[in-house]
């Protein structure tokens, strides 16, 4: 099993000491990743659920602070929980994401990609609600095909993008492609990680049997896409106090990497949360 933890701007603060000493203490205690989550826009009266969210509340842009956060460490992974793709145009995505990749040597490997479900927040971005499934799907598609290109060039004529003889460098750092995690509580979002995910990463607001059937769903359309389902990776979140016969259960349920969060905004405590997570389950 593999540990990642995540750090939330909106409640844990964007000074940058802040955030670089929290991203070093994880790294020393032996997190695998860090992962920050995104919203490019907020509004009065936009919830998720039942809960109304702050408008105030400051969303950093993930990347720009993974890029930062990358800058003052040297191992820990570098991840999104989740990244809005349709809010993204995947031509400069494909060249920001490479870039910080190439800066910090390979390590912008946990990109997890979702939908959004703020009908507001995709009217900012000029994104049809309804039609962001389809303009995500594009987008993989395109990262991917711009990952691989070379010098000669690729083209691209879908729905929502189109180009030709397109030449995208720097590339990722030492591999073909960046692997591309789907995240998501829905039916469609574990069929889009079988067909196109490197990974499967759902929400938390779901019973165990239908994490179960949604992990049975990605592996399905996994095979019905022609590609192997034991390739896919299963993240799920999971809680900082949680105990040793809580992760064997997930294990045995084909997970493979859980992300955990701090319950405190307080500095000392976050770090004592975080090394007494490290020395429960030894991950040094």
């Amino acid at each position: 099993m593999k540990f990642a933890i995540s750090y939330s701007t909106p409640y844990h603060g964007i000074d940058p000491e802040r955030i670089t000493a929290f991203a070093r203490h994880a790294e020393d205690c032996g997190f695998e990743a860090l992962y920050l989550p995104e919203h490019i826009a907020l509004y009065p009266g936009a919830t998720l659920g039942t809960a109304e969210i702050p408008p105030s509340l400051p969303f950093a842009d993930p990347l720009d602070c993974l890029s930062f956060v990358a800058a003052g460490t040297r191992r820990i992974l570098l991840g999104t929980g989740v990244l809005l793709l349709p809010y993204h145009h995947p031509v400069v995505l494909a060249k920001r994401l490479a870039t910080i990749d190439v800066l910090s040597r390979g390590r912008m490997r946990l990109l997890t990609v979702g939908l959004g479900t703020l009908p507001g927040e995709a009217r900012a971005a000029g994104v049809d609600f309804k039609s962001r499934g389809r303009r995500a799907d594009e987008a993989i598609d395109v990262l991917r095909l711009l990952w691989a290109g070379g010098e000669d060039g690729v083209g691209f004529d879908g729905e929502f993008f189109a180009f030709e003889d397109l030449c995208s460098f720097p590339k990722p750092f030492e591999v073909a492609e960046l692997p591309i995690h789907v995240g998501g509580s829905s039916r469609a979002a574990a069929r889009r990680a079988g067909r196109r995910g490197d990974g499967y990463f759902p929400g938390g607001a779901l019973t165990p049997d239908e994490h179960a059937a949604r992990m049975d769903l990605a592996r399905s359309a996994a095979v019905e896409a022609g590609r192997d389902p034991e390739a896919l990776e299963f993240t799920r979140w999971g809680s900082i106090d949680m105990t040793a016969e809580q992760v064997e259960a997930l294990a045995a349920q084909g997970v493979t990497r859980i992300v955990v969060g701090v319950t405190t905004a307080e500095p000392d405590r976050q770090r004592e949360e975080m090394s007494a997570f490290a020395q429960r389950f030894a991950l040094l």
